[in-house]
């Protein structure tokens, strides 16, 4: 479309992204979030770009490991008994995009996009003058047990199959590439692709700044609905205003369901609950992000600090944190370095806008054309929210995008 009055609902990685990418392609844009710009999930990720992570959360055997996610509330991934009615539609979805065909099919969509990361990281770092803020280290996946590292060879056939590059270690070469970890750890996966961002929240903050002074709106309100004419939203309604447009962009991650169900479409996003703790002055620091095999958590060494962050838990936007699950990712925090000093120590936990088949949303809406759609990344929204902001100005702008999106369209469940 010509250059318009563009509003974005988000003011995360994503969000921010994309206003930033129609702002570049001449368009006014306005970005709306009842918090300030990076405050929600972007504020505590894991701050790794996984380039890697081509591997969906639904993966061929899940439906028998079901009732292990209901009757262990702190294991790597869990469900919430008092929200399972709520959960079972988004559970039929999940299980079924677990059949090894489906699991194929997803792998290649991720890695169609995964490959662009790290370019548009470059660029956006680039372009608010730190281009240190991304650290392109490679990570390092570690196992204690053997037989959790023969149950990840799946994850390796898989990811070889999509070309992405890796290298095995040993136990003596883990010590020596990794001195920071404990001597317990007898294989190790190096992905030299993957990089990390030393401080995801400053990042999220600073491309904001640099979208307001390049001309960008930001309002901190509340979206509560639309005013709808014959071609679509005419004017977003927020708690105190309303503002008129040409088109909206919805990318408010976990709280895009019921905005996306005023425009005309109904998706099956659901949340998952992530937790961090991070160390100020950990005693102990790695010389990159770490990923734990046995325990599904990250490991990054930021400047704010030492993050453990990880694990999975379905339960919705409303119930209270359970800060047992941080501690436990201490805990084996722990074990993988020895002594930390913990003092200053954080908790925190943050809300993962998931769709079931660990495929987010970049689409254009069916029911309005001046309508998109960017959100639903599951662990990858660091990740992908800035390729994310890249592809939704080109769907606005009508572009070739360069990869096929038909995957990641709205209506496709």
């Amino acid at each position: 479309m010509s250059p318009s009055h563009i509003v974005v609902i988000g003011a995360g990685i994503v969000g921010v992204s994309a206003a930033l990418h129609l702002q570049r392609d001449g368009h006014r844009v306005t970005m709306i979030d009842e918090r300030d710009p990076g405050e929600g999930t972007s504020k505590g990720n894991a701050a790794v770009v996984a380039t890697e992570s081509c591997v969906p959360v639904a993966t061929p055997g899940v439906l028998w490991d079901v009732p292990r996610y209901l009757m262990d509330p702190l294991g790597p991934l869990a469900i919430r008994w008092s929200y399972l009615p709520r959960l079972a539609p988004w559970l039929i979805r999940f299980l079924a995009a677990s059949k090894p065909d489906r699991v194929e099919q997803i792998s290649i969509a991720l890695r169609s996009i995964l490959t662009r990361a790290v370019a548009v990281h470059r660029d956006l770092a680039r372009a608010i003058g730190e281009a240190e803020i991304l650290k392109e280290t490679g990570w390092l996946g570690v196992f204690e047990s053997d037989a959790k590292f023969r149950s990840y060879q799946w994850d390796l056939d898989l990811q070889k199959r999509r070309g992405v590059e890796y290298k095995v270690m040993r136990a003596e070469e883990i010590r020596q590439f990794e001195p920071s970890l404990q001597p317990i750890f007898r294989h190790a996966v190096y992905y030299p692709e993957n990089a990390y961002v030393t401080d995801n929240f400053r990042l999220v903050r600073e491309l904001a700044t640099l979208f307001a002074r390049n001309g960008g709106t930001i309002v901190k309100d509340r979206v509560t609905g639309f005013e709808l004419g014959p071609q679509g939203p005419a004017a977003v309604k927020t708690a105190t205003n309303s503002i008129a447009c040409d088109g909206v962009v919805v990318a408010a991650g976990a709280w895009s369901r019921s905005l996306t169900l005023m425009l005309g479409h109904k998706v099956p996003l659901d949340t998952e609950r992530g937790y961090h703790v991070t160390l100020p002055d950990p005693g102990k620091m790695p010389r990159l992000p770490l990923y734990s095999g046995d325990h599904s958590f990250a490991v990054t060494p930021l400047s704010v600090g030492l993050r453990f962050a990880g694990t999975v838990e379905l339960g919705g936007l409303a119930a209270p944190p359970d800060y047992r699950r941080a501690e436990i990712l201490l805990k084996h925090g722990r074990r993988m370095f020895g002594a930390l000093n913990e003092q200053g120590r954080s908790d925190w936990m943050g809300f993962r806008p998931s769709m079931p088949d660990s495929l987010p949303v970049i689409s254009r809406g069916t029911r309005y054309r001046n309508t998109w759609f960017a959100y639903g990344h599951g662990h990858l929204g660091l990740t992908l929210g800035p390729i994310t902001g890249k592809l939704i100005a080109d769907l606005v702008a009508a572009r070739d995008p360069g990869v096929d999106l038909s995957p990641f369209r709205i209506d496709r469940f």
